[in-house]
């Protein structure tokens, strides 16, 4: 070993191998150093995805997801968004609005937690009359609410509790938003389904 060494120090090993038709490889190594050069994956190729863009968050109840909904007037679910639980309901209203079928409603119906100005105004905007109650600390707030109307807010909850009836659907089970997206659709879609094989017309 010294004599290697004191070779290798004056450059006589370098020159022999050299001259030997070896090639040198000078500089920093290949991350994959094994000798066997075949179909692999390369070393640090895989790396930990995360739960980020999952639609999952913290919020009081835990680690949860939120799921904002709209239902027509029966209360059936005909169209949600998925968001990290810690998210809030007022930024989702317009994007409730904009998705599901094609349909034209007369009234949205919302609670507390999507009263903004911003909001009534996106309503209005798509020739629907807001029915969200206002906040105590709101300025300028109309004498008039329909109460009445108000209180078929109560439906969309009831749906929400059928539609949660499904246990993956109530526990979360999937790991991606994209499975539990297909299956809250999948769950809304046999409510809706089992709606409407139990109602029916009588002929005579």
């Amino acid at each position: 070993m010294e004599a290697l060494r004191s070779a290798e120090q004056s450059g006589r090993v370098r020159g022999l191998l050299r001259h030997a038709g070896v090639d040198e490889h000078i500089g920093a190594s290949d991350p994959d150093v094994r000798q066997h050069h075949r179909a692999r994956p390369c070393l640090g190729g895989r790396c930990k995805r995360g739960q980020q863009g999952q639609a999952l968050g913290r919020s009081r109840g835990g680690f949860t997801t939120k799921i904002h909904a709209k239902s027509d007037a029966s209360g059936a679910v005909i169209g949600f968004d998925l968001t990290g639980g810690e998210k809030a309901d007022a930024p989702h209203f317009s994007i409730l609005l904009d998705i599901g079928p094609d349909i034209a409603p007369r009234a949205a119906i919302g609670d507390k937690g999507y009263a903004s100005k911003a909001n009534r105004a996106a309503a209005r905007a798509r020739g629907i009359a807001p029915v969200i109650p206002y906040k105590a600390n709101e300025k300028d707030k109309p004498a008039f609410f329909a109460k009445f109307l108000y209180k078929d807010r109560a439906r969309i909850e009831q749906g929400i509790g059928v539609v949660k009836r499904f246990k993956r659907v109530a526990l979360r089970c999937e790991k991606t938003a994209r499975n539990y997206r297909c299956i809250v659709s999948f769950a809304a879609g046999l409510c809706l389904l089992k709606f409407v094989h139990t109602t029916h017309l009588e002929l005579k």
